[in-house]
C-alpha cells in the first residue's frame, strides 16, 4: 500500500509541475506578445498616410525672366509645355505668349517663337479631338484661339466671356481664365472679375477682384453660374486672382492667389468651399497692412507622379518659380 500511495503522490508532484511550467509559460507568452509591435493593417496603414500633412516646397526658376501667367499640360508620354505671358510692364512689348517644354517639371526650354501676340492671361487645354484652344484676357473680356499643333493659335469668333452677370457686379473687366473639361464633356471656367473700388483703406489694390464660374457643352458659349468665391472677407481681403481649377487625385481643386498667398478650395461640381492657405511665400499681414509679395497667379500640374505649383516670383525676382507638394 505505502508503494502505491507513493508512486500516487509522485504521479500528482509530476502533474503539479507540469501544471505550474505551463501556467508560467503561458503568461510569459503573454507578456512576450504585449511588447511585440502590432502589425499594421492596410486601414491603418492608409489612415496614417492620410493623416500626415502635405505641405508645399519652393524650388527655384522654372523659366526666369520677365514673364507671368503660366498654364502648363501633358502634351507628349514623357513632356510637358508650359504656356506663359510677358509682363505687361515690359516697355514695347506686344502681349506675347511663349512656350517652353519639360521631361521633369523642373527644367524648361523654350521654344522658337511666339504663340500668341495681343493676349494676356493664357489657359490652353487640349480637346477631345486633338486640337488644343487658348483662353485669354483681350481687350478687357475673355476669348479664345484654336491650334491643332499647340504652336500657331488662330482667334475664334465672338467672346467667350464679358463683364456682364447676374449678381448686380460692375465688373471693370474680366480675366485670368481657368479651365477643365469634365468626364461627361462639360466645360467649367473659373474666371477674375474687377470691381472698381478698393475693398479697404490697408489693402494694397485700388480694386476688388472676387472668382466667378460658368459651364459650357463646346467651350465656346459659356453659361454663368454666378460667384466662386467672394473674396469680400476677413480671409481674402477683397483680393483674388489667377484662379486654377485642377482635376486633383481625389476631386477637383481651385487655387488662387491674394494678398497672404496662395489659398485652395475645394469643388464638388456644384459649389467650392472654404479658403486653406497652401503656399505664403513672403507675404503676410500685419497690424499696419500687408507686406511681402505672394506667389501670383498659380497653375498646378502632376508630372510624373509629383504635384508642382508654378507661380510668379516677387519683382527683384522675376520669373515663373515652382514649388513641388512633399
Amino acid at each position: 500500500m505505502r508503494t502505491d500511495e507513493r508512486g500516487m503522490a509522485g504521479a500528482i508532484e509530476i502533474l503539479l509541475v507540469v501544471v505550474v511550467l505551463g501556467v508560467i509559460g503561458f503568461v510569459g507568452y503573454r507578456v512576450v506578445q504585449s511588447h511585440k509591435p502590432k502589425a499594421k493593417t492596410a486601414a491603418s496603414t492608409a489612415a496614417t498616410e492620410t493623416a500626415k500633412e502635405q505641405t508645399w516646397k519652393e524650388g527655384g526658376f522654372a523659366v526666369a525672366g520677365t514673364y507671368a501667367d503660366a498654364s502648363v499640360l501633358q502634351v507628349g508620354d514623357k513632356q510637358w509645355r508650359m504656356y506663359y505671358g510677358v509682363q505687361p510692364e515690359v516697355a514695347g512689348n506686344q502681349l506675347e505668349v511663349y512656350s517652353a517644354t519639360s521631361t521633369d517639371g523642373k527644367t524648361w526650354t523654350q521654344e522658337a517663337g511666339t504663340r500668341k501676340t495681343r493676349a494676356t492671361f493664357p489657359e490652353v487645354v487640349k480637346l477631345a479631338d486633338g486640337r488644343y484652344r487658348m483662353y485669354y484676357q483681350g481687350a478687357g473680356v475673355l476669348k479664345s484661339a484654336i491650334s491643332t499643333d499647340g504652336l500657331s493659335f488662330t482667334d475664334e469668333a465672338g467672346t467667350r466671356m464679358d463683364t456682364a452677370n447676374d449678381e448686380g457686379l460692375v465688373f471693370d473687366n474680366v480675366a485670368a481664365p481657368s479651365v477643365v473639361q469634365k468626364a461627361d464633356g462639360t466645360f467649367v471656367m473659373v474666371y477674375r472679375g474687377s470691381i472698381n473700388t478698393r475693398y479697404a483703406a490697408n489693402t494694397p489694390n485700388p480694386s476688388t477682384q472676387l472668382l466667378m464660374w460658368a459651364t459650357s457643352a463646346n467651350g465656346l458659349t459659356f453659361t454663368q453660374k454666378g460667384i466662386a468665391v467672394d473674396s469680400r472677407t476677413s480671409t481674402l481681403n477683397g483680393q483674388l486672382d489667377g484662379p486654377d481649377l485642377v482635376k486633383w487625385d481625389d476631386g477637383y481643386r481651385l487655387f488662387a492667389t491674394t494678398y497672404t498667398g496662395v489659398y485652395q478650395f475645394s469643388f464638388d461640381g456644384a459649389k467650392f468651399g472654404a479658403p486653406t492657405l497652401a503656399l505664403a511665400g513672403e507675404a503676410k499681414k500685419t497690424d499696419m497692412g500687408f507686406t511681402g509679395a505672394p506667389p501670383g497667379d498659380p497653375t498646378t500640374a502632376k508630372i510624373d507622379g509629383t504635384w508642382f505649383m508654378y507661380y510668379g516670383g516677387p519683382h527683384d525676382q522675376n520669373g515663373i518659380h515652382y514649388a513641388t507638394l512633399q
